[in-house]
């Protein structure tokens, strides 16, 4: 092997996890090859003295092109998407390969692999949606994923054509312990959700906000604790995504603090968002329609706090892609329709890390935190670290470059995803990401997107998790 270096980042400031030291990185065939002072000279060479040098972020949960029910449709695909997540700082993504009811697991993944491959710029993988644990999903198709790379499974409390009952939970677990796999659950209470939906209709509560009164924080906390009661009975440890406040929260504490291995996500909409935004009777509200939504600003202050403490294990966008203006999004059939009616889900792949590392200038998390819980930790838990998640000798070159000190009010007209519209519009954050780099790759240039081959992406075979 030639000892020739390919590209160096000279005077780097590196962040990670743990760790923060000053070096030259070398790169090679696009890995880290070097970390040292005054490294050979390469071909292309970057200055970051006065920046910071981080993983590439690992976005754990988003949604890109996701097979969807007649007449809706993600905005998002995976060329547009992952150009949208390295402009935001980051370079590796795991999206849901979706099981419909009746379908096979296998031909779901098929599918999914179709539509990525040619597509992605940056590298992915997958997860896995089971919504019908028949018995041959449980004995044939989904110990053979897990054992070809694909460690990690979502299953669902609530939405009729997704949720699980509880005997089904409880066998997707047991395989799940029995071959080594992560199991991520949205848990709310699909039966409440359903009474109080009807309530809300019957008395003429359609707008977009009732959306927030159907789902309240006690249907999260019912379904948290039952699912973590499952865990419990089956000893499997289990990933509770997208929390909203503090009563889920609670009873995350409560389980961890009984020693169970319990995990714990959240993301963006919940540190920055309020049901206000959902707004009063007017329908602009849709854009922030997701669930759980978000909920008021004493539980924004339980999640921060939450974080700060290590209750969560990461911070995902829950990225899933729905324009506002289009009869195939929000506005169904091109028409304003009930708020049991307006697909769940708003954009955040490339706002997720610089609205997160603006807590980090607010003083509210380190930066190592930060690392922690959107790169290291996602790699690990997910089966792709040491790979992913970290700057060292022999990782992937995934390197973010980021200014610390940039301000920048977010709108929709600079990012790069293919959706009309950010629910984050006109909020300032300070720290951006000014250059990004996927397996020695530069593709964000002094925060442009220079370009890339379509389809450059990698898919990354999952390892087993690792919950240290």
């Amino acid at each position: 092997m030639s000892n020739e270096l390919d590209f160096v980042i000279r005077h780097a400031d590196v962040v990670t996890a743990s760790d923060r030291f000053s070096c030259d990185i070398g790169i090679r065939d696009g890995r880290v090859a070097m970390l040292g002072h005054d490294l050979p000279r390469a071909p292309r060479e970057l200055d970051a003295s006065g920046l910071l040098v981080l993983p590439g972020g690992v976005d754990g949960h988003c949604h890109l092109d996701q097979p969807m029910p007649e007449g809706m449709r993600m905005a998002d695909d995976f060329l547009s998407g992952t150009r949208s997540a390295v402009c935001g700082g980051t370079t590796t993504v795991i999206p849901f390969a979706a099981q419909h009811k009746g379908q096979s697991l296998q031909a779901a993944v098929d599918d999914y692999h179709a539509r990525a491959t040619g597509k992605a710029v940056i590298d992915y993988g997958f997860h896995l949606i089971v919504s019908d644990p028949s018995p041959h999903v449980l004995a044939d198709e989904l110990p053979r994923l897990i054992a070809n790379g694909y460690t990690s499974f979502k299953v669902y409390m609530t939405y009729d054509d997704l949720k699980l009952n509880d005997r089904e939970m409880l066998d997707v677990l047991s395989v799940a312990r029995a071959h080594g796999a992560l199991v991520m659950v949205h848990a709310e209470n699909s039966d409440c959700i359903g009474w109080l939906t009807e309530r809300l209709l019957g008395d003429g509560h359609v707008a977009p906000h009732f959306h927030a009164h159907a789902r309240p924080a006690v249907v999260e906390r019912e379904a948290t604790h039952r699912a973590i009661a499952f865990a419990e009975l089956v000893d499997v440890p289990i990933l509770i995504v997208h929390v909203s406040g503090a009563d889920a929260i609670e009873q995350i504490r409560w389980g961890q603090t009984r020693g169970l291995p319990i995990l714990a996500e959240t993301c963006p909409q919940y540190l920055y968002l309020t049901a206000a935004d959902l707004g009063g009777g007017e329908y602009e509200g849709a854009k922030c329609v997701c669930s759980p939504p978000p909920r008021d600003p004493e539980n924004q202050k339980a999640v921060w706090k939450a974080l700060r403490q290590g209750v969560f294990s990461i911070v995902s966008s829950d990225h899933a892609p729905f324009s506002y203006d289009d009869p195939l999004g929000k506005k169904p059939g091109g028409n304003e329709v009930a708020f049991n009616h307006i697909p769940n889900g708003i954009p955040g792949l490339e706002t997720r890390l610089p609205l997160l590392f603006n807590g980090v200038n607010e003083g509210r998390l380190s930066l190592h935190q930060f690392v922690e819980l959107t790169a290291l930790r996602p790699a690990k838990l997910y089966g792709l670290y040491p790979r992913k998640g970290t700057i060292a000798v022999g990782a992937d070159a995934d390197i973010v470059v980021w200014d610390p000190q940039r301000r920048v009010k977010i709108a929709n007209a600079s990012l790069h995803h293919a959706v009309d519209y950010t629910p984050y519009e006109g909020i300032e954050v300070t720290g951006w990401p000014r250059h990004c780099m996927s397996r020695g790759e530069l593709l964000v240039e002094d925060g442009r997107f220079v370009g890339a081959e379509a389809g450059r992406g990698q898919f990354i075979a999952a390892g087993r998790p690792c919950l240290d």
